[in-house]
């Protein structure tokens, strides 16, 4: 899933982020960006997003060198 910020700016003026496939605790850093930007932040709801882990994928690859006899 792709890595999204949704935000909604009402009629009023408030500003709601939500942040969409983004895992753990890179979602806060996503918000607080924005929230630096509108000046205040009045509330914060976290989604379960937050408590899953990010996947990380690691890739190893082994080359051995083989001589001929």
């Amino acid at each position: 899933m792709a890595e999204e910020l949704e935000i909604e700016i009402s009629p009023t003026g408030q500003v709601t982020v939500r942040t969409i496939g983004i895992k753990g605790a890179k979602c806060l850093d996503a918000a607080e960006f924005i929230a630096r930007i509108v000046g205040h932040e009045q509330s914060r709801e976290l989604t379960s997003e937050y408590y899953e882990a990010e996947l990380q994928v690691q890739q190893h690859l082994n080359i051995r060198n083989r001589q001929s006899p």
